[in-house]
């Protein structure tokens, strides 16, 4: 029997029972699991067939170079269009991608182009989902409890990453008969077309409100020029926004090299492979827990500019580690600043932006996110080729440090509260629709 006038006292348990926001967050943990598990399985399959830093890092580039390009035009299609059915249609990209591999591991015939093209069909569903996802999440829980539903929304990417790198292994490594082509490879992508249909199933049964929005009838370039001018309208978001294209391209790329570290330095299996890669998102779920617990929070930015130098701290030792459990340890301190970068991320760039252009600031942030990625990680696995991963991965690390440090002096991030957005300015030429 439903409680009536009983309030659940924590924010976290309040936002769980939000019926529309559980139906999301199934889905959510469904696709999260399915994307981690099939980007472990891709990179150790290309390091396995080319022995080389920048094909194993050009996985990852692949998968983020649709961002830059498509980021800001999803995020007006997020703000005009029904969120659902972009949602769906971006769930359904990534089975067709799925299947596309599946069947060329079952015929033998793959190849390291084929696995990079399904990263880049990858990107292009992650650029569409994120902002129709997000702003969802967003409209269903309102200004009050978005930290908490962020949070939460957070945990699904974070259990995700934690089992899927490891089912992803273990059925590589161990599971090796009945197909006769890459038979472990075979039988992780059937694993995964499967929990992309059921992602897509769940998906299509999700209810997302219909909110009305004010928009003009403008051309788009205006739309986005609209967006980023309430960036640099809002020097805390910009400064998040600037430590965010640096941190994605200077320090997170060091992830796509863990199956380079562990075979090569640590000499472990495809499974302890998966482990490692895991590692992270034990802290990020224990971050994302307390973060979803709190009542409020005023500084996000100081949480957020925590978060993200451990994680550049963090970069610049973990490679050179020469014990397993050391390295699995350090990425789990990793993770703590991970879940904070992450959430906080996401709840300055909705509570900076207009109502009505949410959905252009996500996809204002996504593009900050994708943009520093594909360069970032083709020239770490270069140098990587070049010089050694692990040197070339502290280097990028300590590159990152030198260069946010100044946003923390030279924007209000750490040394004001967030705040609201400031008001929207007319634009001369628009006409009302």
């Amino acid at each position: 029997m439903a409680r009536i006038g009983v309030r659940s006292t924590s924010p976290m348990l309040e936002v769980l029972e939000n019926r529309r926001f559980r139906a999301i967050w199934y889905v959510v943990n469904v696709s999260e699991l399915t994307r981690w598990m099939e980007l472990l399985v891709t990179s150790v399959l290309v390091y396995s067939l080319t022995d080389s830093s920048l094909m194993l890092g050009l996985v990852l580039g692949f998968e983020n170079l649709p961002r830059p390009i498509f980021s800001p035009f999803t995020g007006i299609i997020a703000d005009r269009f029904d969120r659902k059915k972009i949602w769906v249609s971006s769930l359904a990209i990534k089975m067709v991608a799925g299947v596309a591999l599946f069947l060329l591991l079952f015929l033998g015939h793959i190849a390291p182009w084929h696995v990079f093209a399904a990263m880049l069909a990858q990107g292009v569903s992650r650029a569409l989902e994120d902002p129709a996802r997000r702003t969802a999440i967003f409209d269903i829980v309102g200004e009050r409890r978005v930290v908490n539903a962020l949070s939460i929304d957070s945990m699904s990417g974070t259990v995700g990453r934690m089992l899927g790198p490891f089912v992803g292994g273990f059925l590589v490594e161990h599971v090796t008969y009945l197909w006769p082509h890459f038979p472990g490879y075979t039988w992780a992508y059937a694993a995964v077309v499967v929990m992309h249909l059921a992602a897509m199933v769940l998906a299509i049964r999700v209810r997302i409100p219909k909110v009305e929005r004010e928009w003009r009838v403008e051309p788009i370039w205006n739309s986005l020029g609209d967006a980023v001018r309430a960036a640099f309208d809002h020097r805390q978001l910009l400064g998040m926004l600037f430590i965010t294209i640096m941190i994605n391209g200077l320090a997170f790329p060091a992830r796509q090299f863990v199956p380079a570290i562990g075979r090569d330095h640590l000499g472990v299996g495809e499974t302890l492979v998966g482990v490692l890669a895991a590692a992270e998102s034990v802290g990020q779920l224990v971050t994302a827990i307390i973060l979803a617990s709190v009542g409020s929070v005023r500084y996000h930015g100081r949480i957020f500019a925590a978060g993200a130098f451990s994680v550049m701290i963090t970069s610049t030792i973990f490679v050179w580690s020469p014990w397993y459990g050391v390295t699995f340890a350090i990425l789990v301190l990793s993770g703590f600043g991970l879940s904070c970068f992450g959430t906080m991320q996401g709840a300055i760039t909705m509570r900076s932006a207009p109502p009505e252009m949410r959905g252009r600031m996500v996809g204002l942030q996504s593009l900050c996110i994708g943009i520093g990625t594909p360069p970032g990680v083709l020239m770490m696995g270069w140098l990587g080729d070049l010089i050694g991963i692990q040197i070339s991965v502290t280097l990028s690390a300590l590159a990152c440090i030198a260069v946010s440090l100044p946003a923390l002096f030279l924007t209000p991030l750490v040394t004001r509260p967030s705040d609201p957005p400031p008001e929207t300015r007319p634009r001369s030429d628009a006409r009302p629709a």
